[in-house]
């Protein structure tokens, strides 16, 4: 089925878009604006540096925290204190 068929094609290209938006925007300036702004709320969360630097402490930081148990001395995995530093360090964060 052609796009023309069911006027779903935009001729001429980004004037196409422009037009399909101003064409839009006259019918039904509700449905436009809602349209917009969840395309915004879609796309403007990759270009926050919130995300970057969400992401990159997400990523130092362990999934699996130490619980304390008995060290009988055949158990090299286990940490001697809970609080021992595992994983990447989070200096380049107190840096900032």
């Amino acid at each position: 089925m052609a796009g023309s068929e069911c006027g779903c094609q935009w001729p001429g290209g980004v004037w196409g878009l422009g037009r399909f938006l101003k064409e839009t925007w006259s019918k039904e300036p509700v449905l436009t604006v809602s349209f917009a702004i969840g395309t915004m709320a879609l796309l403007l969360p990759s270009l926050s540096p919130y995300t970057k630097y969400a992401t990159m402490i997400n990523q130092a930081t362990p999934y699996n925290y130490p619980v304390p148990v008995r060290d009988d001395g055949n158990m090299p995995d286990i940490p001697s204190h809970p609080q021992d530093p595992q994983g990447p360090s989070l200096q380049w964060l107190k840096n900032l």
